[in-house]
């Protein structure tokens, strides 16, 4: 494995008369990091949907791969969806729907722990949640309550996808 230049911190120890330098990101061991060559696609469309704000669109493309998936991140998807839909719901003044998928994004995703598919989920529900905040808080059925476009969680995929030729042109 080759060691990047954004590493921020290392640790040095010597056994047996070895030196062995374990590099850390973000507080994860590199090894930790995903291979960015085996996020799915339509993971992918819907992260870019998601940061286009196309909360109905993410749901969708996002939903697309979840009924298929059979694997151990298929609640982490759900919690996906149901982040994109409760941020959907906010945007449209559906605030009690917004209000009873919060939780459950918590639910779905936070067993993943700090990191997962590339996902450091702590930061991204940490931005969810300041989103939302005034929706989780409100105990009224029909609040008015306005979207801060200033506060909309975005996802940002560490280490990243690998670009492809052309893909800057789609």
């Amino acid at each position: 494995m080759r060691l990047r230049s954004w590493h921020v911190g290392a640790t040095i120890s010597v056994v047996d008369c070895q030196i062995t330098v374990a590099a850390f990101r973000g507080g994860l061991m590199v090894s930790d990091l995903v291979d960015p060559s085996e996020y799915e696609s339509l993971y992918l469309a819907g992260i870019q949907k998601f940061n286009e704000c196309d909360y109905y669109e993410s749901h969708e493309v996002w939903e697309e791969l979840w009924t298929e998936y059979r694997g151990p991140s298929r609640k982490f998807y759900q919690g996906l969806i149901q982040a994109a839909v409760a941020l959907y719901h906010f945007g449209n003044g559906n605030i009690r729907g917004a209000r009873k998928l919060h939780g459950s994004v918590h639910g779905y995703l936070e067993p993943y722990g700090a990191y997962y598919l590339g996902l450091h989920l702590n930061q991204f529900l940490e931005s969810f949640d300041v989103c939302l905040k005034e929706v989780a808080a409100s105990t009224e059925d029909f609040p008015k309550i306005d979207l801060d476009p200033e506060t909309l969680p975005e996802i940002h995929l560490d280490p990243p996808p690998p670009t492809t030729s052309g893909a800057a042109n789609e």
